[in-house]
């Protein structure tokens, strides 16, 4: 499948990165590359990694010039002290940001720290094979860290959600007032003309999210010639390089039409762009990146809510949270949204209230009337 020049980016960063990094990281890298790890997932590891084998040198768990130089059996003999130290030292280090800004690592951060790592040691500990025909190690330290996550019902998850999407009133209000109230928002010309260039992409990829609950990741790497708009079918890579086929409203189906209609006419060479969603560069056209449809999200959400934008992954729950409210089986929507864990749909069955409201309204009634008995 063709990829973006995004994509192309990701890949030369993770062969840039694998320079500075021992060969048993290599050999992992490759293996899970392989195995369909996304490319995005290898080099957020990879920058674990290299924050990891630098706390080694520093603390001087390690004897060495380089990250490159670090064997594996310094791995093999780390201590479980060791680590929580180094868990410890996420947690605590100060990151300088703009304007001399400082901040502390949030717990995702951490969290992906200890994933990436606890992948690497189980490749190390079980799919490696040295001349011997064994793995390189087999005292795999990371399995004895256990990080204690906060827990949350499913019910308070949802609250959390349904705070932040839109409801079922305001999503054709969005995108009405994209289509024909936005422009007025609008102060210079520039903005204008540049707004009125992309209407109609900008329309098809806002109602193709309401419309299929399809990821950031999945929406940039569209192909035209995976379009099926008479079936109201699109083929897509999911994560994991998993290709699947979803199925489209017809409200986004027609604003792909309308997009389609004028593609080649409005981006000079898109034609030759084999990815649905285009852009100007310099003159010609190239792929829209998920950073462009990502801020293009932000800046229209945020126009029509004056205030705070949403992200892409706030419509897909936008239209999760619709499919549940119109009787949508819970296992279809897994499949429309690509979740592995039928678990992580569930979450969506807890969105709407209606129901409890509705019940706890009658039993406050019929406790009234018992009590005027």
């Amino acid at each position: 499948m063709a990829m973006t020049p995004e994509e192309l980016q990701v890949l030369q960063r993770i062969e840039n990165q694998l320079k500075d990094m021992p060969f048993y990281v290599v050999e992992y890298i490759r293996s899970k590359k392989r195995a369909g790890l996304s490319a995005d997932t290898l080099l957020q590891y990879l920058y674990r990694y290299q924050h990891f084998f630098h706390w080694l040198l520093r603390e001087g768990l390690v004897e060495g010039a380089n990250t490159a130089s670090i064997p594996y059996s310094v791995l093999a003999e780390l201590k479980k002290q060791d680590v929580e130290h180094y868990i410890e030292f996420l947690k605590e280090e100060s990151l300088t940001q703009k304007n001399n800004i400082v901040k502390k690592r949030g717990n995702a951060v951490v969290m992906l720290s200890v994933n990436a790592l606890k992948s690497l040691f189980n490749y190390l500990t079980k799919e490696t094979e040295n001349e011997d025909g064994e793995s390189y190690f087999y005292r795999n330290v990371m399995s004895k860290i256990v990080l204690h996550t906060k827990k949350e019902t499913a019910s308070r998850r949802a609250q959390k959600i349904s705070s932040v999407i839109l409801n079922e009133h305001e999503i054709n209000d969005f995108l009405q007032f994209v289509e024909h109230e936005y422009e007025a928002t609008l102060k210079s010309t520039l903005a204008r003309q540049r707004f009125n260039r992309d209407k109609e992409r900008d329309l098809a990829i806002l109602s193709l999210f309401l419309g299929s609950g399809i990821r950031l990741g999945e929406m940039a790497r569209i192909l035209v010639k995976k379009i099926n708009l008479k079936k109201q079918l699109i083929d897509i890579k999911r994560k994991g390089a998993k290709e699947d086929t979803v199925r489209i409203m017809n409200q986004a189906i027609q604003h792909l039409k309308d997009y389609l209609h004028i593609r080649e006419g409005r981006y000079t060479g898109s034609k030759e762009v084999p990815f649905l969603f285009v852009t100007l560069y310099g003159g010609a056209a190239r792929p829209l990146s998920r950073r462009a449809i990502e801020n293009l999200v932000t800046k229209y959400t945020a126009a029509f809510a004056q205030g705070e934008g949403m992200s892409p992954h706030k419509l897909r729950h936008t239209f999760a949270a619709d499919f549940i409210r119109n009787d949508g089986n819970i296992v279809l929507l897994r499949d429309q949204l690509g979740h592995s864990n039928i678990e992580t749909t569930s979450l969506y069955t807890n969105l709407s209230n209606k129901d409890n409201e509705q019940v706890l309204t009658r039993m406050e009634k019929n406790r009234a009337k018992s009590e005027n008995r």
